[in-house]
């Protein structure tokens, strides 16, 4: 196993360590890690994007096939409140798909600490799905 590989592994064992405190986590066949938080299915990927920068990628789906024309302004006016990550809006001809994506060096960090991290953003990607979908 290569360096880079090995340091990637490690970092998704803590990573994963880390969520089972909260969630039911299942490591797919490519080492990432997928899991769902309420209703929101998130899913959590590491890499080294060069030599001793390791980052773990975290992409919640907030929210699919939403009606109205209002969700980009909606969405932007959540993003614009602060939160850990960035919201993406996407028309699709089913209606809005939302995501909130994070990425984070998370090499050294012990699992309570990035468990922590992960759950801000996580809890706060199903905040945005309950704000988005209230009503529909």
């Amino acid at each position: 196993m290569s360096r880079e590989a090995a340091t990637t592994a490690t970092l998704l064992i803590t990573a994963r360590e880390s969520l089972e405190k909260f969630v039911e986590v299942h490591v797919d066949d490519d080492g990432a890690l997928s899991f769902r938080h309420g209703d929101v299915p998130c899913a959590v990927q590491g890499v080294e994007l060069v030599e001793g920068l390791a980052v773990l990628s975290l992409t919640c789906v907030v929210a699919w096939d939403l009606p109205g024309e209002d969700v980009p302004r909606r969405v932007a006016e959540r993003a614009g409140q602060g939160l850990f990550g960035t919201l993406g809006v996407v028309h699709t001809d089913a209606g809005w798909d939302v995501t909130l994506r994070y990425a984070f060096p998370a090499e050294g960090l012990a699992p309570d600490p990035l468990g922590t991290l992960l759950m801000l953003v996580v809890s706060t990607a199903s905040q945005v799905r309950a704000d988005l979908t209230e009503g529909s």
